[in-house]
Parts: C-alpha cells; sequence; structure tokens
C-alpha cells in the first residue's frame, strides 16, 4: 500500500500539468459546494427563525370550509373562513405530547377609509390576545414609535410598510402613535417633501371585509405603536396587529362580549344561517333579508353592561380564523400532520392541519423553489465536476500507455495500476478539494461581517431574512466531505478502467 501510494505520489509530480488541471477542478467544485450549502443551510436557518418562530409557527389549522390553503398572502383579497370550535380544538392541543404552543389568530384583509374620499387602501389585520401573542413570538418586532399593547387593552399595532406604502401612499395621511409626537427622521423622502400637504393622525379607520359575513363595521383603531418586524418586514409589514375583539367587531364576527349575553334560542338560530337559508324561508325573495340583518347587528350591539362584567368575559369563546402551531423540537411535519388531524377529525373539531409554507401560498412555495434552484445548482456543479475529472485523468492514462504497459510487463496487477490511479485522484482530492472546503468555510464564516442586506421580497427569502447569513455546522461539513469522496470515487471510475485495460502489447505498439 506504501508502495503504491509513493509511486502515486511521484506520478504527481512528474505530471504536474494534469495534476494542477485536476486539482483547480476539485478545488473549485469543493470551495462552490462549500458556499452553496451554506447558503442552503442559511436560508433553512432564516426560515426556521424568521418565519416560523417569530411568525405563524410549523402548522396552521384552517377551517374545513376554506377551500384553499393559501390563507395568508392571498392577494385577490379572499376572505378566510371563520373557526368557532376553538374550545374544541384547545382540548386536542393540550393532550398532544409533540406541540409546544399554539396560538389562535383572527386573519382577514380590511379597507383602510378616509373619511372625505372614497378610495380606500387595504392592510392585512391580526387579531389576537396579545400577551398570548409576545409569548409565542417574543422579540419578532421592534417598536420604532409609540407603545405596545397592554394587556386587554384595544389599539392597532401598525408596521411601517403599511404607513409609509397603503396609508400615506394611497392616503396622503401620516400615522403616529397615540399621545405621541410627529419624528420628521422616521418620514419617508416623499413624506417629507409633502409636508405641508399631508394629514397627522393618530387612529385610523378600518372596515373588514370577510365575504361570509353580513354586518362588517367601520371600525376607528386608535394606533399605539408603529412596529418594524425584525426580518422580512416588506413581507410581513402587510399585517397589523390588533386585540382579538377589535378585529372581531371590524370583521362582524360575534365577539366573546356578543356571546356573553343570552340570547333567545330562536334567535341563535335565526343569526347564525347564512344567506342562502335566510332566503329560502321566505321563497324568491330576499327583499326582507336586510331586516333580519339589521335585527342581527341590533342583537351584536346591544349594550350588556348591565348583564355581564368584561372581567367575566372570556375572549376564547369568540370566533377565530387560524391556529398557529409550534412543535417540539425533532417532530417531523408530516408524522404530525397525520397525528393530528386524525384526533382533529375525531374530536369533530371542523378543522385540518397544514404546513406553514402551504398556507403562506406563493412565499411559501417560493422559499422551496430558491432552495430548489440551489440544490440543482450544487447537483449541476457536482456533475461538471466530475465530467471534467474523468476527461482529464482518461486522458492522463492514455497518454502514460507507455509507461504502464511496462508496469503491467514487469509483474504489476491490475489491481495494483487501479490502486495506483485511484490513489493519485485521492492525494490530489484530498490536498485540493480540502483546501477548497477550508476556504469556502472561512468566506461563509466572514460573509456575515460585511451584513449584506436587501429590500426585496423574494432575495430576503434566498438570505433566509434581511441579511445573507450562510451558515455551515458540523454536519454540514460532514456531507461536503462526503459530496467529495463520492465525487472522487465517481470521477476515478472510468480512468481506472481504461488504466487497467493496458496491456504490455498496447506499449509496444505505442512506442
Amino acid at each position: 500500500m506504501n508502495l503504491m501510494f509513493k509511486i502515486a505520489w511521484r506520478n504527481i509530480l512528474r505530471h504536474k500539468g494534469k495534476s494542477i488541471v485536476i486539482g483547480i477542478i476539485l478545488f473549485i467544485g469543493a470551495f462552490l459546494m462549500t458556499i452553496g450549502n451554506g447558503i442552503i443551510s442559511g436560508m433553512n436557518e432564516g426560515i426556521n427563525k424568521n418565519i416560523v418562530n417569530t411568525f405563524m409557527g410549523d402548522l396552521v389549522l384552517i377551517s374545513d370550509k376554506q377551500k384553499t390553503e393559501n390563507v395568508f398572502f392571498n392577494f385577490m383579497g379572499s376572505s378566510v373562513e371563520p373557526i368557532n370550535t376553538y374550545k374544541q380544538i384547545k382540548e386536542v392541543l393540550k393532550n398532544q405530547d409533540y406541540v409546544e404552543r399554539y396560538l389562535p389568530v383572527g386573519k382577514n384583509l380590511a379597507m383602510i377609509l378616509k373619511e372625505d374620499e372614497n378610495t380606500p387602501s387595504v392592510a392585512y389585520l391580526l387579531g389576537v390576545d396579545f400577551t398570548q401573542y409576545q409569548k409565542m413570538f417574543p422579540n419578532s418586532f421592534k417598536v420604532i414609535e409609540g407603545r405596545l399593547l397592554n394587556p386587554a387593552e384595544k389599539g392597532l399595532l401598525m408596521p411601517t410598510h403599511v404607513r409609509d406604502e397603503h396609508v400615506y401612499t394611497s392616503l396622503n395621511i401620516w400615522i403616529i402613535p397615540e399621545n405621541s409626537k410627529l419624528v420628521k427622521e422616521n418620514m419617508t423622502k416623499a413624506a417629507l417633501e409633502n409636508f405641508q400637504n399631508i394629514a397627522i393622525s393618530s387612529s385610523i379607520v378600518l372596515m373588514g371585509m370577510a365575504s361570509s359575513m353580513n354586518s362588517a363595521t367601520d371600525v376607528r383603531f386608535e394606533v399605539k405603536g408603529i412596529i418594524k418586524y425584525n426580518a422580512l418586514n416588506t413581507i410581513f409589514g402587510h399585517f397589523c396587529i390588533t386585540d382579538i375583539e377589535s378585529y372581531r367587531e371590524c370583521l362582524g364576527y360575534f365577539s366573546a362580549t356578543d356571546l356573553a349575553v343570552e340570547i333567545p334560542i330562536e334567535e341563535k338560530k335565526l343569526l347564525n344561517m347564512e344567506n342562502s337559508n335566510l332566503d329560502s324561508m321566505f321563497g324568491s325573495e330576499s327583499l326582507v333579508v336586510p331586516n333580519i340583518q339589521n335585527k342581527a347587528t341590533e342583537l351584536k350591539k346591544a349594550d350588556i353592561s348591565s348583564q355581564k362584567k368584561q372581567t367575566d368575559i372570556n375572549i376564547e369563546n369568540g370566533i377565530y380564523n387560524l391556529v398557529f402551531i409550534k412543535l417540539k423540537e425533532g417532530i417531523s411535519y408530516k408524522t404530525a400532520i397525520a397525528k393530528l388531524n386524525n384526533v382533529l377529525t375525531e374530536s369533530n373539531t371542523e378543522v385540518r392541519a397544514i404546513t406553514w409554507n402551504r398556507a403562506s401560498g406563493p412565499i411559501g412555495s417560493m422559499a422551496i423553489i430558491i432552495k430548489g434552484a440551489l440544490f440543482v445548482f450544487v447537483t449541476v456543479l457536482f456533475c461538471v465536476a466530475v465530467i471534467i475529472i474523468i476527461n482529464t485523468l482518461t486522458m492522463a492514462a492514455l497518454e502514460r500507455t507507455s509507461e504502464l504497459g511496462m508496469m503491467r510487463a514487469i509483474g504489476a496487477r491490475k489491481s495494483f495500476i487501479g490502486g495506483m490511479f485511484i490513489g493519485e485522484t485521492a492525494i490530489l482530492s484530498a490536498v485540493f478539494g480540502g483546501a477548497g472546503i477550508i476556504v469556502g468555510v472561512i468566506v461563509v464564516k466572514l460573509i456575515p461581517l460585511f451584513k449584506i442586506t436587501t429590500s426585496n421580497d423574494m432575495v430576503q427569502l434566498l438570505y433566509g431574512g434581511d441579511i445573507f447569513r450562510p451558515v455551515l455546522m458540523m454536519p454540514d461539513i460532514g456531507l461536503i466531505l462526503i459530496q467529495l469522496i463520492f465525487v472522487t470515487v465517481i470521477a476515478a471510475l472510468y480512468p481506472v478502467g481504461v488504466a487497467r485495460s493496458i496491456t504490455p502489447l498496447d506499449a509496444i505498439t505505442r512506442d
């Protein structure tokens, strides 16, 4: 074995030109594979950190009536079906040992209205129990102006993206938090140039857009704070956060306050009926439906101060649209969804579980596409390296026909010749490929120090956040070593076969 490697090393030195070419190819291939794997790992970690852990969890529960699974970034504005079985859902989730945390939320589109104009803008609303939201997604955003919502407080947190792109650009209003002063340093360049003509306000009027409801209302929200999401702010910045009861009022849903009122059974049945059922009660004439809807609105707006104290109301009794779920570490999505959907069906909760990337529609799809593209890039690079190395080694074997034939003539076996070629390739792979991996690791470690940023949504998905942070852990480096060994073995197989097939007669003929 030692003799074989000594001869292999001598041959490398004798054929420096070919050896350097093969070495450079191995170096570049190992370097680019290291960078590619670092980008893929960084993207995975960034998505896990910036989407799963700070915005929507691993799984999302949606209503069985929900037709499309894209419940988060449906830019056509279609509403998300309501969920009114949260009490049952909560009991199910409490008993699942693979579930770490869960959070019910209201999510739908709302129109931003201006009193003296008919042209509205839009924003997404997230209705939550803000205390529970912070426990589920700690440090997901920072306050730019104003403050956060207090427990059980009504109000709205507006992202900078909504203020800059939706409210100011469309309605010429600049929003500042309640009881706050205007901070010109936070204004956009366009707003500063138009400062004399814009209106300043600390509240905003929103009208919910839920197609299944009949009594969505205009609600004035007091803005308590202006926030900026710590990552993917351009994407997540479409979502204003508000308390769940204000959200329900805006969308026309029954709130926990409404449900605390004792309503006769007949009226409950009437209020819960769909439009089609209401029409069928009165034949083809639907002119009386508005009166029924007015009745519903009157019942919902009833003053319950004398019937029920606010402190006695459990906000979990009202309607939600989604439930976010975080899984415990190491639990696969496939396993969790199969188990969870089985128990949800058995408990008649009328909801189903889907993964975050399915719930996020084009955002989740783009993340998968980008990861797939990176994987294809690494695979193509792998194939190109193999082809070039095979070609170079084969040429080297043919050029050494006389030498190899003479070695066979003096007693060298085919196994010795093959081992010698594998040894040459292994030495080059270890030296040049190892150097490529080391340089690649150093580059991956240095890139985050430059804080390369972007405001482009799709590039942010590639980055896994606002800042480009490729990552390499020990398992990633182990994978790269395996890939390098695989490339070396595959690339050496054909040239070794060519070298083994050379006979002493070939050497004489060649001479």
